[in-house]
């Protein structure tokens, strides 16, 4: 017959026992195992231990045994589980063939064609891929600018950003085109509990319109206009409209891009009879500059996206009504980011972008 050691506490050790077992932060094994430990030196047996702690009596002589033979960190530390250890040269193989090699058919690699070209199992390659965080599944787009004039652009525009100019306003101005005003075929089903709502894949193009827009930094205030087209004619209405809506005596400092609209010679010509317009050009490639984008990210998420129009007009009208919504409440965004710190990470994309190129 089996006899369970007996166990021999030093104040110390019934210390730390007694904290461990009471602590509210203490994890739930470790405090299981003070418990079994302190019972077991007041002299209980396996089985009287098991019942008043509602837990295997095998559990409680192997945390018995382990405290004998280690002391506390016996209780600390687990014991390393049984099964087939990691192969660490199939792990290396994985990952040379995932970041490194593509399949002969396909642009990235499955768990199922990576599992069967190295010759072991999906729940290996699957493991080995969580471990050091791939997913070849998923990929994002990017795009460094080549502007000649990144630097000085980009240092003009964060400079508008982060220290505007005094008597003036500064406007992120741009425009949204080819907004679709879209009738799905059928009618979807509404959102109820247990199940999104649902709309048709296929659906009927009833026309086109262009939003025109112009953020105002300080505030949020939005002035927007949906016209037909967006050629330089449409331009100078839109800069005309943003003289009227803004007051006459401050000056204008308007972000757009470089869309040749925007350098049209009758623009140009315009500009220079209206001395308070002054027009600061993003750098090529990088639309993420203009905060107007992310006010035509949350329009499109909130109302255009999943909207159901049956003729342009409709669609001129949700989006006029979403424009006065925004201005009675208007919400500013915050410009954080300085110029050295996107510099830096401009560089370095460059620079890992000419290593791939030259290799």
């Amino acid at each position: 017959m089996r006899v369970a050691p007996q166990v021999t506490l030093t104040r110390e050790q019934r210390t730390t026992l007694q904290r461990w077992a009471r602590g509210r932060t203490t994890p739930m094994r470790l405090v299981r195992r003070a418990q079994i430990v302190l019972l077991a030196a007041e002299g209980k047996q396996n089985i009287e231990i098991a019942a008043a702690l509602g837990v295997e009596r095998t559990i409680v002589g192997r945390w018995r045994r382990r405290f004998v033979a280690k002391g506390l960190p016996g209780l600390e530390k687990d014991a390393p589980r049984g099964g087939r250890p990691a192969d660490v040269e199939m792990a290396r193989r994985i990952l040379k063939h995932t970041t490194q090699q593509k399949p002969p058919n396909a642009t990235h690699w499955s768990t199922n064609s990576l599992a069967k070209a190295l010759g072991t199992s999906r729940s290996t390659v699957s493991r080995v891929w969580r471990a050091n965080g791939l997913k070849p599944h998923l990929a994002r787009t990017f795009k460094v600018s080549n502007d000649p004039h990144f630097v000085e652009k980009l240092i003009d525009v964060v400079g508008l950003y982060l220290n505007p100019p005094e008597h003036a306003l500064v406007l992120c101005v741009d425009e949204k085109s080819q907004i679709q005003a879209l009738d799905r075929t059928q009618p979807g089903l509404p959102l109820k509990k247990g199940r999104c709502g649902t709309m048709t894949h296929d659906y009927k193009r009833n026309g086109t319109t262009t939003l025109f827009a112009a953020l105002e930094v300080a505030e949020g205030r939005l002035i927007g206009k949906c016209m037909n087209r967006h050629r330089h004619q449409e331009w100078i209405k839109f800069l005309k409209l943003i003289d009227i809506e803004t007051p006459k005596t401050l000056d204008l400092h308007l972000i757009v891009d470089n869309y040749a609209t925007h350098k049209h010679p009758k623009v140009k010509s315009w500009l220079k009879r209206h001395r308070r317009f002054h027009m600061h050009f993003t750098p090529t490639a990088s639309s993420w500059m203009n905060l107007v984008e992310r006010w035509f990210r949350e329009i499109t998420d909130k109302r255009i996206r999943r909207g159901t129009f049956n003729n342009v007009k409709q669609l001129q009208k949700a989006i006029t009504d979403y424009i006065d919504e925004h201005n009675q409440a208007p919400k500013a965004f915050k410009w954080t980011a300085k110029a050295d710190a996107i510099l830096q990470k401009v560089q370095r994309a460059r620079a890992v972008l000419d290593k791939m190129q030259t290799a």
